[in-house]
């Protein structure tokens, strides 16, 4: 099989526990590092699928990288190649569909939960899964781009997870591992003791029993996974 091309954005927002996932099924990946330069490739050939992780920064900035993602992502979309977005990576999906990613009404910064919505789509993706507290870190939203079904919400953030067949992109963050979650409190933390907002903890409140909550987020990622995995060709 060919690799999963994972674009990364930032060093501490990995792959996570996807890359983990993937290994446990002997699925092969490449870490495509654009923070440290590295240019996304011209054809999506190469590879099997594509996956794009979070960031600081919006698909709105002008940054070298953007526009050749997007394209990247029109071509995986047009040849049925899946293409997963985990936040920063859905709002590029949701972009290059022609959706917009604008400012969402709150920051949302730590563990919260999420509905899944009733519609036979979102039930393809969850199974019986009607709730779940997932990890949160967006200021942006996206809109869903033509053909898009929502289903994931939240009553802070509308849309947090759209599908179109085969692809998935998410505003919220299920690939989460305990070290990620403690490096993003670490270099977050004078911008999570400062937001005075429901929708933002405080590093010790993130931290609160986070063995158990990494795992249960786990659990909720593999099936997510494995469902995404299995129109990989």
């Amino acid at each position: 099989m060919k690799p999963v091309a994972i674009f990364r954005h930032l060093p501490i927002e990995g792959p996570g526990y996807f890359a983990t996932f993937l290994d446990n099924n002997h699925i092969p990946w490449q870490l495509i590092k654009v923070d440290a330069g590295e240019n996304p490739p011209d054809s999506i050939k190469p590879f099997s699928g594509l996956v794009f992780m979070g960031g600081p920064m919006s698909v709105n900035d002008d940054l070298p990288w953007i526009e050749s993602s997007l394209n990247l992502i029109r071509q995986a979309i047009d040849l049925e190649i899946p293409v997963l977005g985990h936040c920063l990576g859905g709002q590029l999906m949701a972009k290059a569909l022609g959706g917009s990613v604008t400012q969402n009404p709150v920051k949302e910064m730590g563990w919260g939960k999420v509905t899944v919505r009733k519609n036979s789509i979102a039930r393809a993706w969850f199974k019986d899964l009607t709730e779940f507290e997932t990890f949160h870190w967006h200021g942006e939203t996206f809109s869903l781009p033509e053909k898009a079904t929502c289903i994931l919400s939240n009553q802070y953030c509308e849309n947090q997870a759209f599908a179109i067949g085969i692809h998935l992109g998410m505003q919220c963050h299920v690939e989460m591992n305990e070290r990620m979650i403690k490096d993003w409190c670490d270099v977050g933390y004078e911008e999570l003791m400062q937001l005075n907002s429901p929708t933002v903890q405080s590093p010790q409140e993130i931290e609160t029993h986070l063995t158990d909550r990494v795992a249960n987020l786990n659990t909720v990622a593999k099936l997510l996974y494995t469902k995404w995995i299995a129109a990989l060709k």
